[in-house]
């Protein structure tokens, strides 16, 4: 499944992945526990293809910062917590994206990536990462 599929909705833990819509909103089940919800239209959903980070010079989509993530880890959880400190943290980050932008990304910001590579990681969504990246460069030759 894509991360178009994978969203963050405001106010609730982990990710959710959509099932289908409704004339009210969507449903949606949890990564977590596999429980269904119904999201309303007024929710505050962000779809994880649509995120990007923060660099010095560029915004970084999701993907990518992923993608980074699984290499650094060989497609193993991350080396790191959430709930690490602050500056192990951002330590970690400096390694999977060195020139992200530390005035615009927090370290909650850091904690909810990690989280949710380790989320996906555990559901073994990650895969279609590097189909999407394959499909990318080949449109560009």
């Amino acid at each position: 499944m894509s991360l178009d599929k994978v969203i963050s909705i405001s106010g609730k833990p982990g990710l959710y992945k959509l099932i289908t819509q409704t004339r009210g909103g969507f449903v949606a089940e949890s990564l977590v526990d596999n429980k269904r919800i119904s999201v309303s239209i007024q929710s505050n959903v962000s779809v994880l293809s649509e995120i990007a980070i923060y660099t010095l010079t560029e915004e970084v989509p999701l993907r990518q910062v992923f993608l980074n993530i699984k290499k650094k880890e060989n497609g193993a959880p991350t080396s790191v917590k959430p709930k690490d400190s602050k500056d192990k943290l951002e330590e970690y980050f400096f390694d999977v994206l060195p020139d992200y932008d530390e005035d615009r990304v927090y370290a909650s910001d850091i904690k909810k990536v990690i989280q949710w590579y380790n989320l996906l990681q555990q559901h073994d969504m990650l895969n279609d990462l590097e189909i999407v990246e394959e499909e990318a460069s080949n449109e560009e030759e």
